[in-house]
């Protein structure tokens, strides 16, 4: 028979179950009502949208670790608060604007999820923007709004190389360290 329980239980079946379900309730929570019309209608909609229009495969290793996506939403969720009430201040406080500018950030990734999430996190941050990535060098160019000192430059990169290094023990395969090779004398 074909449909043994792990053909069924594929990775890309799970994958695609998980998006009808979450499409569904998407679906459920916009229209504010727990009924069984709208769940049936849900997974119509969310069957005919992902038919019509289907995600692209995301060329990557497969991996996913639970431990530093906590920490990285933990993080992630600190910086942008932190962020927030420094725009704030710097909105209220009794001095000049500070000096913004565009930092040059070269990311040590190879993965395009990882890329893409990183700039996410970077443009979630309230007083920063990404407004160029060059994918082939993984280089992004971001607006940050206060660049006045060594030390605000120095911080960005430090959040910026915390979120990648976070990003990157959550969704990329650990590379293996091989051992020389013996040489024989």
């Amino acid at each position: 028979m074909n449909g043994s329980p792990s053909r069924i239980l594929n990775r890309g079946n799970v994958i695609r179950a998980g998006l009808l379900i979450w499409l569904t309730l998407v679906y459920m929570a916009l229209w504010g009502d727990l009924s069984v019309g709208n769940l049936l209608a849900g997974l119509v909609i969310a069957t005919v949208v992902m038919v019509a229009l289907p995600l692209p495969t995301l060329p990557g290793t497969g991996h996913f670790n639970p431990l530093p996506l906590v920490e990285l939403v933990v993080v992630s969720s600190y910086y942008a608060l932190e962020s927030s009430f420094q725009v704030a201040w710097l909105a209220v406080r009794p001095a000049p604007t500070p000096v913004s500018g565009v930092l040059r950030v070269n990311l040590s990734t190879r993965s395009d999820l990882v890329l893409v999430l990183c700039t996410d996190l970077l443009n979630l941050i309230p007083g920063t923007m990404v407004l160029e990535i060059d994918r082939q060098r993984c280089v992004v160019y971001v607006h940050v709004l206060d660049v006045s000192s060594d030390h605000a430059v120095d911080k960005f990169y430090r959040t910026t190389r915390r979120l990648e290094r976070l990003l990157v023990d959550a969704f990329e395969r650990p590379v293996r360290k091989t051992p020389p090779p013996e040489v024989n004398r």
